[in-house]
């Protein structure tokens, strides 16, 4: 029972095929029901023969196929194809809002789990259960139609109804030892196809360094050690299967053969009549039909149970809780950014940031700098809302960020990673996904910002040349300049620098550099710096340490009263 509640999720994604749902099942039972009548009309037909009454004999024959015709035919292959198409909507259905669900986990989902278990949740369970709803149908009109064709052979004879239930019993007993074998098979499947998911996926993402690290042997050798896993697995499950079939084809030989020689039996001692006879010869094929339909349902459902509880940890948040936005919609800022009393630790860590305060205001160029670990990315973090605060709060324009909505937040602040993620589209189809109508023009605006316009306008294909996975078709440099100019895209009013040029070459830091003299007069413009010769001419640079800030200046006073910047700026001149 605590199994079947997992499908309670999937009741609200078919709501609006329910109807038709629900007279596709009716269909279906009918179909199944009106069948019971094919053995009867078949076992009264070869009587009414042998009493040589040919006329009730054909009567019976023209039922049965009228029956067939309509009931086992068209309408049985109309609820059909009914329940197919509502399979394929939920499919789609699920897919979609697994991804969407995906999207709005929070960042320590996907710290805690692998690339390739979210993916395989999204495409390969969700695909799984898009067929639960058939098979639950068949299986249902299946055992309804047995049961009532159990009370027929009951009145007609109560040893052929003890004979059926024993072997129905004796099955129930065979699916509770085997279910629990499979489940545990298919799970041990899953987490090897995961990790298998997972080293494609990073192995795609990150080809040029193993060719460059030349770590194609050691990779391969994680791929057979997961291939192996998967296959040990999937030995288990064809081994369990295997037996489990064995053990019920052979019930299913002794229960015909069992009820055909009892039928025989009660027939040669006149204990029965020709018509239950020849009508057993097709009921016992329909508690065959059930018992196949039993074992491929047990099988499958294992599977199914296992995939529906992977994807509903994420549809319902069992693991992770959905971000929670505001409802505050910010349409124009300020861009004025404020700590107060912010304290944060990462998860399973020590504090990062103790009762930290700062404001920033708009027009300046704010720089942050302070040793490693001192929580300089923490505060982006913060401000982005990857993560929240433990205490204290974050405003813009005096409003609190967590009270905006997601839309006013995403829109009024960006960030630029030292490593920008770009996609693997064309230049132009970047610029779409920030907005959907953006004119080439408007693009080029943009790109001329980042002073990236020239080198594309050199590519081939121009704003159409596709950039490859994760952008490896550009530069460090180009691929800084090109998320710039999708933040300029976005028209966010405050945009944060993460380490944006540290690990570029002088000509790239220096376009970079002069992008954000040039946004500084219209932004709010904040920089993490490792390297202090990024940002000597920043107006403010505040110096962290032990997760607050303990002082605050431009270059020159703070090479005369800050101990710490005067120690990271000698350190990075004998570095250099």
């Amino acid at each position: 029972m605590k199994s079947l509640k997992e499908f309670k999720p999937l009741l609200k994604l078919i709501k609006e095929d329910k109807f038709r749902l629900t007279i596709a099942t009716i269909c279906l039972l009918i179909g199944s029901l009106t069948s019971i009548a094919t053995g009867y009309l078949n076992g009264a037909a070869v009587e009414s023969i042998t009493n040589n009454n040919i006329k009730m004999a054909l009567l019976y024959l023209f039922i049965y196929f009228i029956i067939s015709i309509i009931f086992g035919g068209i309408i049985e292959i109309i609820a059909n194809k009914t329940l197919q198409k509502i399979e394929s909507k939920l499919s789609r259905k699920l897919g979609y809002f697994t991804y969407l669900k995906t999207l709005n986990l929070p960042a320590k989902a996907f710290e805690e789990k692998s690339s390739g278990e979210i993916i395989n949740r999204i495409t390969n369970d969700a695909d799984t259960l898009s067929f639960v709803f058939g098979r639950l149908v068949n299986i249902i009109s299946s055992v309804i139609t047995s049961a009532v064709i159990f009370v027929y052979v009951i009145c007609n004879s109560f040893i052929v109804g003890i004979e059926i239930l024993i072997f129905l019993i004796i099955l129930f007993i065979i699916i509770r030892i085997y279910n629990p074998k499979l489940k545990k098979a298919h799970e041990g499947r899953k987490k090897g196809q995961d990790k298998l998911t997972s080293l494609v996926n990073e192995s795609v993402r990150g080809i040029r360094e193993i060719k460059t690290l030349g770590i194609k042997n050691n990779l391969l050798e994680n791929a057979k050690e997961y291939v192996k896993m998967i296959f040990k697995a999937s030995e288990d499950e064809l081994n369990i299967s295997k037996q489990f079939r064995i053990i019920t084809t052979s019930l299913k030989i002794l229960l015909e053969v069992g009820v055909f020689s009892t039928c025989a039996i009660l027939l040669y001692y006149d204990k029965t009549t020709l018509t239950f006879f020849i009508a057993m010869t097709y009921y016992v094929y329909r508690y065959m039909w059930l018992i196949e339909n039993i074992n491929d349902f047990s099988e499958n459902y294992q599977k199914l149970v296992v995939s529906i509880s992977r994807v509903n940890e994420i549809l319902e948040n069992r693991l992770y809780k959905d971000v929670k936005y505001g409802t505050v919609e910010l349409k124009n800022t300020k861009g004025i950014i404020e700590f107060k009393n912010v304290s944060f630790g990462y998860p399973n860590e020590e504090t990062t940031l103790n009762d930290f305060n700062l404001k920033i205001e708009p027009n300046k160029k704010i720089a942050i700098v302070g040793k490693s670990g001192q929580g300089k990315t923490t505060l982006f973090n913060l401000i982005t809302r990857i993560f929240d605060v433990n205490e204290g709060e974050i405003l813009l324009d005096g409003i609190n960020i967590k009270d905006l909505d997601e839309k006013s937040l995403s829109k009024h602040i960006s960030i630029i990673r030292q490593e920008p993620f770009i996609f693997n589209r064309t230049i132009k189809e970047n610029f779409e996904l920030i907005d959907e109508n953006i004119t080439l023009n408007q693009i080029r605006k943009y790109t001329k910002m980042a002073y990236l316009d020239d080198y594309i306008m050199s590519l081939p294909e121009k704003y159409d040349n596709l950039l490859g996975e994760g952008g490896v078709n550009l530069s460090g440099g180009q691929k800084q300049r090109l998320s710039i100019a999708r933040t300029l895209a976005k028209q966010s009013k405050v945009i944060l620098f993460d380490e944006a040029t540290s690990a570029l070459d002088n000509n790239s830091q220096e376009y970079i550099k002069k992008t954000i003299d040039n946004l500084v007069k219209d932004h709010t413009i904040i920089i993490v710096a490792h390297r202090l010769s990024t940002i000597m001419d920043a107006d403010i640079i505040h110096v962290v340490d032990q997760g607050k800030i303990i002082a605050s200046g431009n270059h020159k006073e703070l090479m005369k009263n800050c101990k710490i910047y005067q120690n990271l700026y000698e350190t990075e001149s004998l570095n250099s």
